[in-house]
């Protein structure tokens, strides 16, 4: 037995959401139902509807904006010479939630994996390429996620910019503040051997 269509629906919407199973959707729908009123759900819908209308894709970095350039790439007081690669939107918001980079972005929407179909032509790699290109740029600081893939996709850029006169670094990673070096995994332990520094 089915519950009607409308609630269907909206449990098929729920589901599209990642780590979102069929159980969890249904007590989504069910929850909208009985626990939200008509102005509260009429609210949801137009927030759903309001990212699609008002939300825009910086033609710059690739960044989230209510307009055609994001608040970072319009304020003249970043470094726009510097510019730190990051595979998604909510990366570049964890950044800066730090409230120190100063530079701006580069949006990759991605890594290159090749067990999922995602190669380098479905990067945005290209105007970040044109920008060091047109001399625009002093050091690119690679900033993707410490996965095979992140790592792929940051020798990629690397190797693709070679030919430029670019620095090009890359975000250090290693042992966690107030971890447990005998809990932690080789990967992390190299990684902190690689990115040690003068104490």
């Amino acid at each position: 037995m089915k519950y009607p269509k409308a609630l269907e629906d909206l449990i098929d919407s729920f589901s599209l959401l990642p780590s979102v199973g069929r159980k969890s959707a249904e007590r989504f729908a069910l929850y909208c139902l009985n626990r939200l009123d008509e102005a509260q759900i009429i609210d949801f819908s137009n927030s759903l509807i309001g990212i699609t209308k008002d939300i825009h894709i910086c033609s710059s970095c690739g960044n989230i904006s209510e307009k055609d350039i994001c608040s970072i790439c319009s304020d003249e007081k970043r470094n726009h010479r510097q510019i730190l690669v990051v595979e998604s939107i909510k990366d570049l918001y964890t950044i800066e939630k730090i409230n120190d980079y100063k530079g701006i972005y580069h949006v990759l929407n991605g890594a290159i994996s090749f067990s999922k179909g995602i190669g380098i032509h479905d990067l945005n790699i290209d105007s970040l390429v044109d920008k060091v290109k047109n001399n625009e740029v002093d050091e690119i600081i690679l900033a993707t996620n410490a996965t095979l893939e992140g790592e792929t996709t940051a020798r990629y850029i690397k190797e693709l910019l070679s030919e430029y006169n670019v620095k090009i670094t890359r975000l250090a990673y290693g042992l966690p503040v107030g971890g447990d070096l005998s809990y932690v995994d080789e990967m992390t332990v190299l990684k902190a051997f690689e990115g040690r520094h003068e104490y």
